[in-house]
């Protein structure tokens, strides 16, 4: 894939992963969250075995998993 679609995915990823948190978001901050979230979200699913589909609504999922999952793990943090 190139560039600007991991830029795509990593938008979509992000601002859906605020939605779904009710974290505040912003473009610079949604693309953030998103990329660190197919991150992690890669790191994870490598480590318990899930393979994903290498497509756009593979990866978006990943990504989003990954997001939501960094929102609450900043949440935690930042409350602790």
């Amino acid at each position: 894939m190139g560039v600007l679609v991991w830029i795509l995915i990593g938008l979509i990823a992000g601002w859906l992963a605020s939605r779904i948190t009710g974290a505040p978001g912003g473009l610079i901050r949604n693309l953030v969250i998103g990329l660190i979230g197919s991150l992690l979200g890669g790191f994870l699913f490598r480590k318990i075995g899930i393979t994903v589909v290498p497509d756009f609504w593979g990866e978006l999922i990943t990504a989003t998993i990954g997001a939501v999952l960094f929102l609450f793990l900043w949440r935690a943090i930042r409350h602790a």
